[in-house]
């Protein structure tokens, strides 16, 4: 066996393709390194092992993962090849190429985010593990289920979506859920024989509970509730009817529901070494943003995020400090897009704006005596700034973290829009519900900024900035699903279309991407 196996290492350490019984050797250093440290003994001589890993991998998908890129087929056929079978060196790479590719998925996730989102700034870093050594932990464990576990994000919000995903696979062993006429409308009161029908797909998904109904065709208050829990967790405005984009939303089948969450448990996976200790996350498509202090959440508020054509973008960076009364520098796009076509059409919409002209100096321009160049969509010599007070673009407070987006966390006078369902209306950045609360927390000096304090400081109109006490790491990222601590699922609209992306890289064919080898100091 040893001499099968010191030539197959050495075809991986040449760079040449290793394939048995149809399975790719995919890592040609760690599979060398592992074996070569251990004398090139075997490290699959318990059958137990093997029949451990092998119900792993074929139960992979509970992760929203694929057994056939950990080699499922191969691994059955070489499972019961006897100890000094002349096999035993291809058994031998298999299975620990297996191990291998499944400890790297559930660590890294499959998808590389480098490729989807340009500028990844989120951890990806073996840290403290060297891989021969993980290896040999695991095959060394009582258990390798549990060993291997360690690897996948040991996070609630993981694991909910693992009992949501369970559940959706149930629904559709059943036979899922069938589509209903999308035209008109059903509401509360009225008698139609699609009401039924109605009522049979929200019991199919758990939003209408079993009970006694008086008249199938008829939208009683029961179902009304029913429709109101349906349309709360998929984003939609909860008015208990079932107009165009709820019938749209109903008839998502569910194994785009199950591609659905299988996305989000992949971006969980990229991002799960970044969640901990402190630390706030803004989900864009969730329109929520979240505090956690030494890991518990702390604080949480609405947001409002940007428009498709004006996307937020996903990102880590670190909240330094917070601006008190803020002026707003109206940026290049906004000026180009928005302020210059409004001021050419009204020149009285600086001055009701408590906006004005400033050159590179900072100095004021008299609009008046400007050239129409200011009208143009571009070319615009100066810029346009908005004083401190209660209808400035930014509130009263925004919170800097420094980012080659441009892109920061602020106040909003527009509080009504905390009242939509969908809330994509900025520019890019992300506005607050509960921006005082949060500044409260990251100064974290009662003595010296209490709430009162903070509410004081700002009713004095200057412009003032504080650093933050506590600099947590802020990460904006993006959910379209979430469970829930009941084995359910929150499904948020697909603002800007990504889920497809990540679906095709998901069933791509297996490969590595990279990683940082650098151990932590």
């Amino acid at each position: 066996m040893a001499e099968a196996l010191r030539t197959r290492i050495e075809q991986l350490r040449r760079g040449q393709e290793v394939s048995v019984v149809g399975a790719r050797i995919a890592s040609r250093s760690l599979v060398p390194e592992f074996y070569e440290r251990r004398g090139l003994r075997p490290a699959w001589s318990r059958p137990e092992q093997a029949r451990a890993l092998l119900e792993l991998i074929e139960a992979s998908g509970a992760h929203g993962l694929e057994p056939a890129d950990y080699h499922a087929a191969a691994l059955r056929r070489l499972a019961d090849v006897p100890a000094g079978a002349a096999g035993i060196a291809d058994r031998e790479l298999v299975f620990t190429d297996a191990l291998v590719r499944l400890a790297y998925h559930l660590h890294f996730g499959k998808a590389n985010p480098r490729e989807l989102y340009p500028g990844w700034s989120f951890t990806r870093s073996l840290g403290a593990i060297d891989p021969p050594n993980a290896l040999e932990a695991m095959l060394a464990a009582p258990r390798l289920e549990d060993a291997l576990g360690r690897f996948a994000p040991q996070l609630p919000a993981y694991q909910r979506l693992r009992e949501a995903l369970a559940g959706l696979r149930a629904i559709e062993a059943r036979g899922g859920w069938r589509q209903l006429p999308r035209a008109p409308s059903l509401k509360p009161g009225m008698r139609d024989a699609r009401v039924a029908a109605l009522r049979e797909r929200l019991a199919a998904s758990g939003d209408l509970a079993p009970g006694v109904i008086a008249e199938a065709e008829y939208f009683d208050a029961m179902l009304e509730a029913a429709l109101r829990r349906f349309q709360a967790r998929h984003g939609l405005a909860a008015d208990g009817a079932a107009g165009p984009r709820t019938l749209q939303a109903l008839n998502v089948t569910v194994g785009e529901r199950i591609d659905q969450v299988r996305v989000n448990l992949e971006r969980l996976r990229w991002v799960a070494q970044d969640l901990a200790g402190d630390y706030l996350i803004v989900d864009i498509a969730g329109f929520t943003a979240q505090l956690f202090l030494d890991g518990r959440l702390a604080w949480s508020s609405r947001t409002v995020v940007g428009r498709p054509y004006r996307k937020t973008p996903v990102f880590r960076a670190t909240l330094r400090y917070l601006v008190l009364n803020p002026t707003w520098t109206v940026p290049p796009t906004i000026l180009r897009q928005d302020v210059l076509p409004k001021l050419a059409r009204d020149p009285g919409y600086l001055a009701r704006n408590h906006m004005r002209i400033v050159d590179a100096s900072g100095d004021a321009v008299d609009a008046a005596h400007l050239d129409s160049i200011r009208y143009r969509a571009d070319g615009f010599p100066y810029q346009i700034v908005q004083a401190p007070g209660e209808d400035n673009a930014l509130g009263r407070i925004k919170f800097m973290l420094p980012n080659p987006h441009t892109v920061y966390l602020h106040d909003t006078p527009s509080r009504r829009l905390f009242e939509r369902a969908e809330r994509a209306f900025s520019s890019g950045c992300i506005r607050l519900e509960r921006p005082l609360e949060l500044a409260e927390l990251l100064l974290d000096d009662a003595g010296r900024w209490s709430a009162a304090a903070i509410r004081e400081a700002i009713a004095s109109g200057e412009t003032r900035t504080v650093p933050v006490k506590r600099q947590v790491p802020v990460m904006i990222l993006y959910f379209t699903a979430q469970g829930d601590a009941d084995g359910g699922v929150r499904f948020n609209p697909d603002l800007y279309h990504r889920d497809a992306r990540v679906v095709a890289a998901l069933r791509a064919p297996f490969r590595f991407a990279p990683v940082d080898r650098r151990r932590a100091r």
